[in-house]
C-alpha cells in the first residue's frame, strides 16, 4: 500500500468503490508500484491529472461517473488482475496561452480540448495560423476547438469534428456552427506546431478561451501547442484501451 495512492471524488458511489477497492488491496499480498488510482468521472480524472501534472506515476481510472472515456470499468472480483495486467497509454497536453484585453497573460493545460468561443450574442471573428502558414483569413463563427486525440471523441465529435487515432501525432481544428465560410470543415494539423487564434473584432465580438472546463474571458489571441515535455501514463484494462475505445467510436460514426 505504500506505493499506490487513491484519489477519489467524494460522491456517494466514489466512496463506495473506494471502501471496496481498500479490502482489496489490503487482501493482496503485492500491488502494481507507482500507480495513482483515481476514482471519479471524467471530469474528475482531468483534474487530477493537471493537479499531478509534475508525478512520474501510473493513472489508473475507475469510472463511477456516466460515460466514463477516460476509465476503467469497476469489478471487485477482478481488479488487483485488472491492476497488474493494465497497458499504458503515454498522452501529451496542448498548452493554452491566452493573451486578454487587459494585455495580462493566463497559461492553462488542456488534456481533451481547447475552446474558442463567442461570449455574446455576436458571432465571433477569428483568423486562425498554424506555424507560418494561415489556415483561415477570416472564420465567423460561434468558436472553433482544436482537440488531441484522446479529446477527440469529446466536444470535437459533437461539432462534428474528426476522431483521431492515438498514435496519429496530429491534432483537429473544428469550426463550431460556422457562417461564414459555410462550407468549412476545419483541418487536420500535425502536433509539432503552434496553432495561434485571433480575435479580429474584440471590442463588439468578445471571446472565451477555455482549456477543458477552466475558462479565460476577453480573449485577445490563443495560443495552442502540445507540450511533449509533460507525459500522462494512462492505464487501461486490457480488453477496453483507450484506443480500442477510440476505435469502436469509429465504427459507430461509419455506421450511424
Amino acid at each position: 500500500m505504500k506505493k499506490i495512492q487513491i484519489i477519489s471524488d467524494l460522491n456517494q458511489k466514489s466512496l463506495k468503490i473506494k471502501s471496496q477497492l481498500l479490502r482489496k488491496l489490503n487482501q493482496s499480498k503485492s500491488v502494481r508500484p507507482n500507480t495513482i488510482i483515481v476514482i471519479g468521472g471524467d471530469g474528475f480524472m482531468l483534474q487530477t491529472l493537471k493537479k499531478n501534472k509534475e508525478s512520474k506515476k501510473s493513472f489508473y481510472g475507475i469510472n463511477s461517473g456516466n460515460y466514463g472515456f477516460l476509465m476503467n470499468k469497476f469489478s471487485s472480483k477482478t481488479i488487483i488482475k485488472n491492476l497488474f495486467k493494465a497497458n499504458t497509454v503515454a498522452i501529451s497536453p496542448l498548452e493554452m496561452i491566452v493573451k486578454n484585453g487587459k494585455n495580462q497573460t493566463r497559461k492553462y493545460l488542456a488534456i481533451n480540448e481547447v475552446s474558442i468561443l463567442r461570449q455574446s450574442r455576436q458571432a465571433a471573428s477569428l483568423s486562425i495560423d498554424y506555424g507560418s502558414k494561415q489556415i483561415i483569413k477570416k472564420l465567423v463563427s460561434d468558436g472553433v476547438l482544436v482537440s488531441t486525440p484522446a479529446g477527440s471523441t469529446a466536444y470535437n465529435l459533437s461539432v462534428h469534428g474528426p476522431i483521431l487515432s492515438l498514435n496519429s501525432k496530429k491534432l483537429s481544428i473544428s469550426p463550431i456552427s460556422p457562417f461564414r465560410p459555410r462550407r468549412w470543415k476545419g483541418k487536420i494539423v500535425s502536433d509539432k506546431s503552434k496553432i495561434v487564434i485571433k480575435n479580429l473584432n474584440p471590442k463588439k465580438r468578445p471571446i472565451s478561451a477555455v482549456a477543458d472546463n477552466i475558462e479565460v474571458r476577453n480573449a485577445k489571441n490563443v495560443t495552442v501547442k502540445t507540450n511533449q515535455r509533460i507525459k500522462f501514463n494512462l492505464l487501461y484494462d486490457k480488453s477496453k484501451s483507450l484506443q480500442k475505445k477510440i476505435k469502436l467510436e469509429q465504427l459507430r460514426r461509419e455506421t450511424s
